[in-house]
C-alpha cells in the first residue's frame, strides 16, 4: 500500500480499514476528528495548538487514545483546483505522518471545509473542519 493516497486515485481503501483519525492540518492550529466505516460519521476531538515535535507528541496521545487503522488529511487547494503553499506542507505533513506512525494516511481535498465549519457555527472551527473532511471520506467508501 502507498503511504499517502488521495481518495481520487484507482487504489480502493482496504475494507481492514475500519477507523479513522481525521486532520485539518494548519500551521498554527490542527483539527482533529475520529470515526468509523460502519456508521460513516464522525466526531470533533479537539484542535492541537502546537508545532513541531510537540504537534507530534500531542497527535500520538490521540492515536494512542483512539486506536485509529488510519489517518485521514486534509489538503487544501485554490477554489479552482490550482495546489498552493499549504498543499505542499499538508501532503508534507501527510507524509511525516506515515513515517512516524506507519499507518496509511489518505488525503482529501479540503476545499470550503473551514468555510463550512464556520457557517455552521462552529465554536472550533478547526475541529469541525477535520469532521467535515473526514465526514467526506467515509461517504466516499464503498
Amino acid at each position: 500500500m502507498n503511504a499517502v493516497v488521495a481518495i481520487s486515485s484507482p487504489m480502493p481503501v482496504p475494507v481492514g480499514l475500519q477507523s479513522f483519525l481525521a486532520i485539518d492540518f494548519g500551521t498554527k492550529r490542527t483539527g482533529i476528528a475520529v470515526g468509523n466505516r460502519i456508521m460513516r460519521t464522525a466526531q470533533s476531538v479537539g484542535t492541537v495548538k502546537a508545532q513541531g515535535d510537540t504537534r507530534f507528541a500531542l497527535i500520538e496521545k490521540y492515536l494512542k487514545d483512539w486506536q485509529p487503522d488510519a489517518i485521514v488529511i486534509g489538503v487544501p487547494y485554490h477554489p479552482d483546483g490550482a495546489a498552493h503553499e499549504n498543499t505542499a506542507r499538508a501532503k508534507r505533513f501527510g507524509r511525516q505522518l506515515h513515517g512516524r506512525f506507519a499507518l496509511p494516511v489518505f488525503e482529501v481535498d479540503e476545499r470550503y471545509s473551514t468555510t463550512e465549519a464556520l457557517s455552521s457555527g462552529a465554536l472550533d472551527a478547526d475541529s469541525a473542519s477535520a469532521c467535515i473532511i473526514l465526514e467526506q471520506f467515509l461517504r466516499s467508501l464503498p
